[in-house]
């Protein structure tokens, strides 16, 4: 059983920054890739982020490319997901999740483990 524990989020200005951290448990976390979803109030879970199991590959969202960074410490079995420039679009709760395998994907199908989600909000 896989356990996914998200934190870092909270209230920010506009052109602020945040550091979300997701700590995994229970499976061999550097054999699977990593995601970042986000969901908006009457909007659907949107992809953000990923990295592969190692690390060396990261893929975003258009809208967040250039102002999110993602990365992975599979020593400590974490990621983290680096939120700068951040608008009130960005608006969101916040969720990682485990991939079914090692390689990339951005449809939230492929993702089979889910952490509980955490609140990001960007005041205007």
């Amino acid at each position: 059983q896989v356990e996914l524990v998200e934190s870092g989020g909270g209230l920010v200005q506009t052109g602020g920054s945040l550091r979300l951290s997701c700590a995994a448990s229970g499976r061999t976390f550097s054999t699977y890739a990593m995601g970042w979803f986000r969901q908006a109030p009457g909007k659907e879970r949107e992809f953000v982020a990923g990295i592969s199991a190692s690390g060396t590959t990261t893929y975003y969202a258009d809208s967040v490319k250039g102002r999110f960074t993602m990365s992975r410490d599979n020593a400590k079995n974490t990621v983290y997901l680096q939120m700068n420039s951040l608008k009130p679009e960005d608006t969101a709760v916040y969720y990682c999740a485990m991939g079914r395998g090692s390689g990339l994907s951005r449809t939230s199908a492929y993702f089979a483990s889910w952490g509980q989600g955490t609140q990001v909000t960007v005041s205007s």
